[in-house]
């Protein structure tokens, strides 16, 4: 099977420590190369009326083959000048990942970001990953450019996996779990 690189040629915004913007802008390539770049990135957990959560095996240039959170991207830098938010990023992803219109969720939910720094060779993550949430009320199917495969997970048997077993999953999804259990997010 092919592994996905997304969409190579995207330009993305750089971040500060603190989440605000730097000013620059470069490609998605030199934000992941090397020690990369820190920007900006986005994370989304869908979850059912059944308190699931919608977890994606994802297919990734570097962090392989690992359970991820539903649907990641990057708010990118728009032809016009202009930036995504962090909703449309989000939006965009869940599209192209699942095929979800905006229509098929609720309660689109921002709890802010984190920074996160993972290396894997010549390769890095290097970001101030914003973490979303939101109810899926509609239908979906996963793009098998993507993810190889996805399962639902009750929430606090997730927050248990992650915490007791955290290199099965997406460094970043690590990094997102404390943000979402000080928000309260894993409680039944």
């Amino acid at each position: 099977m092919k592994v996905s690189m997304g969409q190579p040629h995207q330009i993305i915004q750089g971040a500060n420590e603190d989440g605000t913007p730097t000013g620059e802008f470069f490609s998605k390539e030199e934000g992941h190369t090397g020690k990369g770049r820190h920007h900006f990135a986005i994370s989304i957990f869908i979850y059912n009326n059944k308190g699931q959560l919608l977890l994606q095996k994802r297919k990734h240039l570097v962090f392989d083959y690992i359970w991820d959170m539903t649907a990641s991207t990057h708010q990118l830098h728009k032809e016009d000048g202009s930036n995504e938010t962090d909703e449309e990023a989000a939006l965009r992803s869940l599209k192209r990942e699942y095929n979800i219109d905006p229509d098929d969720i609720k309660d689109l939910r921002n709890f802010g970001g984190i920074n996160y720094f993972a290396q894997y060779g010549e390769f890095c993550e290097n970001e101030h990953d914003k973490i979303l949430t939101a109810e899926l009320v509609g239908d979906f199917e996963l793009n098998p450019e993507v993810g190889y495969g996805i399962k639902w997970m009750d929430k606090y048997e997730f927050l248990k996996d992650i915490e007791a077993n955290p290199k099965k999953y997406a460094p970043w999804a690590v990094a997102a779990t404390p943000l979402l259990k000080r928000h309260g997010f894993f409680n039944p």
